[in-house]
């Protein structure tokens, strides 16, 4: 007789957008499978989620889960590399994956007629890989090669600056590819260790979203994973919120000389995590200083005055910690006056000065990027894995849609006036000595 953890249960979680449903099974084992239903599509995306990220790396190990993402497309135990490629381009199919601070994603989309094929070949990539020694010095050389590209790229190496003066020299402050050094030294011991620890059913999280059934997305996900869903654990909870960590930036100013015709500027300091209840707030908040034509940021330093093309505000939330920061991009003989109308919008915003009218449109623009960033499978299929791996809970779009409406001018003023006004750090990417900006910040 089946004993009650060995079966699998299911639950309808949500009606989607468009007349489907978003449905989760829990299979024996813990491995979760969640799907939401676009009828009116012809595509569908699978992807296979794993809660283990580059913070979840000690020193030594710094990079290996962006690594391991590497490696995991070179062979299976019945696939070489070229037989993946050739399986996906065969269909026109897409197939790829991502590494973030706390959880990584491999994801296929394909037309719906082709949808068992994208979960059997995710599925055996993230299952079956072997790793061969050869292939770990092949794509050594490939991921030195990436990080090399985001040296040279001052718009994305400003931001792990701002990563690594916010949380210093943490698994969050340090870059998700590793360092040059970290990862010349990594072994396949160390690689095929650390892949065989984290990548368990009852950790991972499976999500299809597209012109798909729950019930033969089940089935086919079941028996690819065959005798690992062994029924003796429950999935792995969320990771855990622990003690929020401290608002004072480990680094204010960090300086990265750079021989670089722009001038790339973040400032800002520790946000909220992504469980706080003032996120959706924060998200407000966000939208209203940096997130379009209309907003503070875009409007004084852009359009008024030319000095910038690029400029905008952002958020970040992990289960502890959080960040906010606006970024710049000018050139370097404008930063000072940039720098100096960045802190000015924020002192601004902390001080209550946003009107209500701007709060509105920061209100729309979130729920029309939220609804419009959700018209295709890929998106649908990343939105209810991510939300099932760090929430262990799907909110529907109304939901959602719901908590930005619920914001109000003064939930936005009580969050500007706490974040906002925290120490704040400065990170300059740019063609400028160690020193030109002490004082900035303080």
């Amino acid at each position: 007789m089946t004993s009650a953890v060995q079966r699998a249960s299911t639950r309808r979680l949500a009606a989607a957008t468009g007349g489907g449903a978003i449905t989760r099974t829990v299979l024996p084992g813990g491995l979760r499978v969640v799907t939401e239903v676009m009828p009116g599509v012809r595509s569908a995306s699978v992807g296979v989620w794993v809660p283990t990220g580059s913070r979840d790396e000690s020193a030594p190990l710094a990079g290996s889960s962006h690594f391991l993402e590497h490696l995991l497309f070179k062979a299976t135990s019945s696939r070489s590399a070229l037989d993946i490629a050739r399986a996906m381009d065969a269909v026109g199919g897409e197939f790829n994956a991502f590494t973030e601070k706390e959880h990584t994603c491999y994801y296929a989309t394909v037309l719906d007629r082709d949808v068992d094929l994208a979960i059997d070949i995710v599925g055996d990539v993230v299952l079956n890989a072997t790793i061969p020694a050869a292939d770990l010095d092949v794509e050594r050389g490939v991921v030195l090669e990436e990080i090399a590209m985001r040296d040279d790229d001052p718009g994305d190496l400003v931001h792990d600056e701002f990563s690594t003066a916010l949380f210093g020299d943490t698994p969050l402050g340090r870059p998700i590819l590793g360092t040059e050094d970290s990862i010349r030294a990594l072994t396949r011991r160390q690689v095929h260790g650390y892949y065989r620890r984290r990548y368990t059913p009852d950790a991972m999280v499976v999500s299809v979203a597209g012109n798909v059934e729950h019930a033969a997305v089940v089935k086919q996900v079941r028996a690819l994973f065959g005798d690992r869903l062994d029924g003796a654990r429950g999935p792995v909870a969320p990771r855990p919120t622990g003690t929020p960590r401290t608002f004072r930036p480990d680094r204010p100013l960090r300086v990265v000389p750079d021989d670089c015709e722009q001038a790339n500027i973040v400032l800002g300091g520790h946000g909220v995590s992504r469980h706080d209840p003032r996120r959706w707030a924060l998200g407000v908040l966000s939208s209203a200083l940096g997130g379009g034509m209309s907003s503070r940021l875009f409007q004084r330093i852009r359009e008024q005055r030319g000095l910038a093309y690029s400029v905008y505000s952002f958020t970040g939330g992990y289960a502890d910690a959080g960040q906010f920061g606006v970024y710049a991009g000018c050139q370097p003989g404008k930063a000072d006056e940039v720098l100096s109308l960045m802190i000015a919008e924020l002192d601004a915003a902390a001080s209550g000065d946003l009107a209500p009218d701007e709060i509105e449109r920061g209100k729309g623009q979130m729920r029309g990027g939220l609804a419009l960033g959700l018209e295709d499978a890929g998106s649908r299929m990343t939105r209810i894995g991510r939300s099932e791996l760090v929430y262990g809970d799907i909110l529907g779009l109304d939901d959602v849609l719901a908590h930005i409406d619920a914001v109000t001018a003064q939930d936005v003023a009580e969050i500007a006036a706490e974040v906002l006004q925290r120490p704040r750090c400065l990170t300059v990417v740019g063609p400028f000595g160690e020193h030109e900006f002490d004082g900035a910040v303080s």
